[in-house]
């Protein structure tokens, strides 16, 4: 392997390493509700989308989250039966089912949010100006890195690829 590609390949892995740890502190520091401990990445990936998107439809989760829409709707029967979620018709086709979570759990996930995004912002404020400037810039390459990401992206182990949607909107989807 060349020595650049074997130094692009370094800081790569950095900035995966960079990023798990970030989500992992903030997520441990701002205490997930007890309701959500037993959830799988998957479902809670859900429960997250559709706190930012009240009335997802199963189509629209599954395009968003990059899964068959055949395996949202095992999860959104998972999450039924575990009273997080629920689904109603769409009042213009009878036969899309739109995503809510009950006022409890949202309630909850929307004051976990608001912890993770104070642990957050607590650390940020530790940060010099220059870095903090770094790091504005930075959440921008993040987004251009995410749409170059999305743009070769192909279906994998039957999962659909949708385009959609921006690929920045779901890095700070992600972030929320």
């Amino acid at each position: 392997m060349p020595v650049h590609e074997a130094e692009r390949h370094l800081v790569a892995d950095q900035l995966l390493a960079a990023m798990a740890s970030l989500r992992r502190t903030s997520r441990r520091r701002a205490r997930r509700p007890a309701e959500l401990f037993s959830l799988t990445w998957s479902q809670l990936e859900l429960v997250r989308l559709v706190r930012r998107q009240p009335g997802v439809s199963v189509a629209e989760a599954a395009s968003e989250l990059r899964l068959a829409p055949n395996t949202v709707s095992t999860l959104v029967r998972q999450l039924i039966d575990l009273e997080l979620l629920s689904r109603r018709a769409d009042v213009s086709d009878r036969r899309v089912a739109r995503l809510d979570l009950s006022a409890d759990i949202r309630r909850k996930v929307d004051a976990w949010r608001d912890r993770r995004l104070e642990v957050l912002t607590s650390a940020m404020s530790q940060l010099s100006v220059r870095e903090k400037r770094c790091l504005e810039e930075a959440v921008k390459v993040l987004g251009r890195l995410a749409e170059h990401l999305d743009a070769e992206e192909q279906p994998i182990n039957g999962e659909i690829a949708s385009r959609h949607e921006s690929a920045g909107r779901r890095l700070v989807g992600t972030i929320r």
